[in-house]
């Protein structure tokens, strides 16, 4: 399994330590030449690999870390998401509801990559605590995640798992999508929720 991210501003380099501090290789990328950003990822550590646009897409896990009026730009890197799973880590605070369609803004996100699964998840932390090691005094830091597809929830799921987060699965875009999306000028009910499991 190989895996992007895709967005190397404070999200995508919070994500980044927590693929370093687990070990696991990720693919790191934006618009810009790979060579522009190379020394913050080998600052991260020797598993984050700068790429191209073009070339990280072709990751079968893909997290979406760009500003939210940046995802169709993205999505256009490729004809078909068919096989890929997307992580959804936008916000699309600002973007006024009725360019969302009424949607959640997931669903509108889901539409442009055409073919893939979506995974509505990472978001609700701000950039400063994903950064942090989810450890926490024998707990782990939750990660709330919502998809349409049970099997790309239960994998993403795993991958959270594997990075050291505590995963709680909130159903469907329309109904756990919305409790941990921004839109216009309203956050979900758990947007900001830093919590932490305990087994």
């Amino acid at each position: 399994m190989s895996y992007a991210i895709i967005g190397f501003g404070k999200l995508g380099q919070a994500l980044a330590k927590a693929f370093a501090r687990s070990g696991i290789e990720v693919s790191v990328a934006t618009t810009r030449d790979p060579q522009s950003f190379a020394s913050a990822a080998a600052a991260i550590g020797p598993g984050i690999i700068p790429k191209t646009l073009a070339e990280a897409v072709k990751a079968d896990i893909i997290f979406l870390a760009v500003r939210f009026e940046s995802h169709r730009d993205v999505a256009k890197a490729l004809p078909t998401w068919k096989g890929k799973t997307i992580i959804d880590v936008t916000n699309a605070y600002g973007v006024p509801p009725e360019e969302l369609g009424g949607q959640p803004s997931s669903s509108v996100v889901a539409q442009a990559f055409t073919g893939a699964k979506l995974v509505k998840g990472f978001n609700h932390l701000v950039a400063g605590v994903l950064d942090q090691d989810p450890a926490i005094k024998g707990g782990k830091r939750v990660v709330f995640l919502a998809s349409d597809d049970d099997s790309a929830a239960a994998e993403i799921g795993a991958l959270a798992e594997n990075l050291g987060f505590s995963p709680i699965k909130l159903g469907g875009l329309s109904e756990g999508g919305l409790l941990v999306q921004a839109r216009g000028n309203s956050w979900g009910h758990l947007i900001f929720k830093d919590l932490v499991k305990f087994d």
